[in-house]
């Protein structure tokens, strides 16, 4: 029996046996990769630099655009990597680094989403009291208890993971260090400790999840008693991408960690870790800018304050 600590390194997923598909997929995750940093860059720039958008709708879309430019930063680096110099090997502290900066990303990006869900719901429900339940000082304090959960739930769980006894070989099947699939490596009854830790963790996530819906519910109670029918657009323009957002996260992220053994399928496991790993991180910035004039408007502005510059 091999103790993890006594593991130097692990195997990851090959996605294809040949060089020009090693290259294809490379080229892919690039591509892929490029686009988040430069959705999530632009959205972080246009926050930044307009002082219009200096409220707390738009310092929480900051956090998440930091979270999922982390996220994706976690996984698809080491699988492009991987597939160009067409190799495997990911370090025992790498793959350790992968499981904990995932579960931080991940957590406190679903606590800024919980977050932002409340902030739509004192906005429209609650307009008269907007300024004084969500101050700044409020905000600073919401936000860094969200991104202090995730540090203190990664802990745990990579603590939990990486002290278990492995058996069953050093091969992950998955294109990043993922804790079901380290999991499987365990020949131990100690590693029912991780699995409880998970489903407590998916416990309080979907708890969050219920607030979420809650306030929604509310939310469009609200909307639909409105008068104005541009009231009620903008309204639903600010609230479906976030739901959208939310929806395709958490149940893409439950499924993946607490999927029952029977339904296995590599193909299927590697769809669904890009769907929760990946395409939030890419889509976030689509979403939320292509119903969202306001931003839409500061990305023209910014463009258009640039390009006279340059000329």
């Amino acid at each position: 029996m091999l103790n993890s600590s006594s593991v130097s390194e692990f195997l990851l997923l090959a996605f294809a046996d040949t060089w020009e598909l090693q290259l294809l997929h490379f080229t892919l995750f690039l591509g892929i990769y490029l686009a988040a940093l430069l959705g999530n860059g632009l959205i972080l720039t246009v926050i930044a630099c307009d002082h219009h958008l200096h409220t707390p709708m738009y310092f929480f879309l900051l956090n998440l655009a930091l979270l999922d430019m982390g996220c994706i930063s976690t996984t698809l680096p080491k699988a492009m990597v991987n597939a160009l110099q067409d190799n495997r090997v990911i370090s025992f502290m790498g793959c350790v680094a992968q499981v904990f900066f995932l579960f931080f990303y991940a957590t406190a990006e679903f606590s800024i989403l919980t977050i932002m869900s409340y902030d739509r719901y004192v906005a429209i429900c609650k307009p008269l009291h907007y300024g004084s339940l969500l101050g700044s000082r409020a905000c600073a304090q919401m936000a860094a208890a969200a991104w202090g959960s995730g540090f203190l739930n990664a802990a745990l769980h990579t603590t939990n993971t990486f002290s278990l006894p492995l058996c069953q070989g050093n091969a992950v099947d998955q294109f990043f260090c993922e804790i079901p699939q380290i999991l499987k490596l365990s020949c131990s009854d100690a590693y029912l400790r991780e699995v409880g830790s998970l489903v407590f963790c998916s416990c309080l996530t979907f708890g969050c999840f219920v607030f979420i819906v809650f306030s929604y519910m509310q939310i469009f109670r609200a909307v639909l008693r409105m008068s104005s029918e541009q009231g009620r657009h903008k309204a639903f323009s600010m609230c479906l991408p976030h739901l959208v957002v939310v929806s395709l996260f958490l149940s893409t992220a439950l499924f993946a960690y607490l999927k029952p053994p029977s339904i296995f399928s590599s193909s299927m496991d590697l769809v669904v870790a890009v769907l929760y790993s990946v395409v939030p991180s890419t889509v976030n910035p689509l979403i939320y800018s292509m119903r969202n004039q306001e931003l839409k408007d500061a990305v023209k502005n910014l463009f258009g304050y640039m390009l006279p510059q340059h000329q």
